[in-house]
């Protein structure tokens, strides 16, 4: 469970009546976006129902039967935080909100050209952007759903595009096993082709946002020393 201090409160309104959880804003929000595998007392600070958390006025098992059809703490739990509002204090959003700005902002960089010149967006570029138009980043928002309305609105003073590149590569034999392992262990590479050679080289094609282009070159170049062979393919 987390620290009391930490945690702000759930709430639901349901046949009347209230129902009140103390939870972890954080994980709270990320179960409202379906990620799962989140134990419902890692996200909460005490393993109670309450009509009022402020006064600790606990919900009557009767209510709880009457709405959430149990009295299950992590099924009421669940539901409250899937179906209710969660409420921040004035830190707690600020936090929240800059952490969704700075999120969508690296993942526009990542993924994003400037369709004039291809060449990615630099971070400090996007976020003097920022500064012309009015962009709401509401911490309860997914970053595809964020990302979507920022490029939106950027779009008037920044030129974006959303492209990928697809890179040949060859990597000789000594460093060939560790490319691969490099190479296919990369979060942003989509593998379309990969063979070993008989020499013991090994070639692959691979597909990137274009904004990735320069990280996956000094990717590739590290795991061979330099000696990768690359290749932009139309």
């Amino acid at each position: 469970m987390i620290p009391l201090d930490n945690a702000v409160t759930a709430r639901l309104e349901s046949h009347g009546l209230r129902f009140e959880i103390l939870v972890d804003p954080e994980l709270a929000d990320k179960m409202r976006h379906g990620v799962e595998g989140i134990d419902i007392e890692d996200a909460v600070a005490a393993l109670n129902v309450y009509e009022n958390a402020s006064h600790g006025e606990k919900s009557p098992d009767e209510d709880l039967l009457k709405v959430f059809k149990s009295t299950n703490f992590e099924e009421v739990a669940r539901q409250i935080i899937l179906k209710g509002e969660i409420h921040l204090t004035t830190e707690q959003r600020r936090r929240l909100t800059e952490e969704k700005r700075n999120r969508v902002i690296t993942y526009i960089a990542r993924n994003a050209v400037n369709p004039q010149n291809g060449l990615p967006h630099p971070v400090t570029r996007i976020e003097l952007a920022l500064e012309q138009v009015r962009v709401n980043f509401d911490p309860f928002k997914s970053v595809d759903d964020l990302v979507k309305e920022t490029v939106k609105a950027l779009r008037p003073v920044l030129p974006i595009s959303f492209e990928e590149r697809r890179i040949a590569a060859k990597f000789p034999m000594d460093y060939a096993a560790r490319a691969y392992g490099a190479v296919s262990g990369a979060s942003y590479v989509k593998m379309e082709k990969n063979e070993w050679q008989n020499d013991g080289s090994w070639i692959c094609v691979v597909s990137i946002p274009a904004g990735m282009q320069e990280d996956f070159f000094n990717l590739a170049n590290a795991a061979a020393k330099g000696d990768a062979l690359l290749k932009i393919l139309e």
